[in-house]
């Protein structure tokens, strides 16, 4: 069995179900596990997808921990082409919102407390969509992104926001140090020790998945640990 793209599928690949986001077609990847805690909503960065292997691991870790998830895409194929839409923060967080909107409406995840888990720029655009109104996100983790990017919005985010950045990313650390002092939500940035901008050091990426699982459990009604 081979998945959208033609790769071989792995079992945990061929157990999420392809969903589509309408009314704007967008492509994702719903899971759900046995009496599921709460969800959470991947925005990935510029030129990934919902296939993502490092946003797709995570999801695994969280869904092993009680969480749902949804990876999807935040642009159409032909929007995807045009390189402005990668990087227009308000449109992705449009998407991000139109997405939460789609969940309210499937009886079987509409009472489900809300996470989003953002990467690179997907996580200004879920720190932007956290903050625009009805409010119904619980809690936002920022993997080794550009909360700056989310400019005046950070001072109107009301959610715990965790920003988690690779301790050898000396400029992304900079800018997520510069982006805690203008939230005013509770907020922490936690450091992964010899972690490059992408995780791939031995290790890291598994830090980044124990960070998230602590915070959304704590925040999404499911407890600590």
């Amino acid at each position: 069995m081979n998945d959208q793209q033609g790769r071989p599928a792995t079992p945990e690949t061929a157990a999420l179900r392809p969903v589509r986001i309408m009314p704007l077609g967008l492509e994702g990847l719903l899971g759900v596990p046995p009496d599921p805690r709460g969800i959470v909503l991947f925005a990935h960065g510029s030129g990934s997808s919902r296939f993502s292997p490092r946003n797709n691991f995570v999801a695994e870790r969280l869904r092993d921990a009680g969480l749902a998830t949804l990876l999807f895409d935040l642009l159409t194929e032909p929007e995807a082409d045009d390189r402005r839409n990668v990087f227009d923060i308000p449109l992705l967080a449009e998407r991000l919102v139109a997405a939460t909107e789609w969940l309210s409406e499937q009886p079987a995840l509409r009472a489900l407390p809300c996470g989003y888990f953002g990467a690179s720029t997907g996580a200004a655009a879920a720190l932007v969509a956290a903050a625009t109104p009805p409010g119904r996100i619980r809690a936002v983790v920022s993997r080794g992104g550009r909360p700056d990017m989310a400019n005046g919005w950070l001072a109107r985010v009301d959610c715990p926001t965790l920003l988690i950045v690779g301790g050898r990313d000396l400029e992304v650390l900079a800018l997520n140090e510069e982006a805690l002092a203008r939230l005013t939500c509770e907020k922490e940035l936690r450091i992964v020790p010899h972690a490059t901008h992408l995780f791939e050091e031995p290790g890291t990426l598994e830090a980044v998945v124990e960070h998230a699982r602590e915070w959304f459990l704590r925040h999404l009604g499911g407890g600590g640990g």
